[in-house]
């Protein structure tokens, strides 16, 4: 996966962390949660808040 797998991410982190609530999560600890998805692949470095709020999007969307 890559930060513009928004969706494959979304649907890893809400597996990952099915009690939390991803509205209140904090874009810092969003982004430590993709780095360690096992099937993350792509360079830290590379994300920023629009990606992070784009990811965030999707993970509350897959919760509805």
């Amino acid at each position: 996966m890559n930060w513009t797998d928004t969706l494959d991410i979304a649907i890893a982190l809400d597996e990952t962390h099915p009690d939390v609530d991803p509205q209140w999560v904090r874009f810092t600890d969003l982004h430590d949660w993709v780095c360690a998805l096992p099937e993350f692949d792509d360079d830290p470095e590379r994300s920023n808040e629009k990606i992070l709020e784009a990811i965030q999007m999707a993970w509350i969307d897959e919760r509805d």
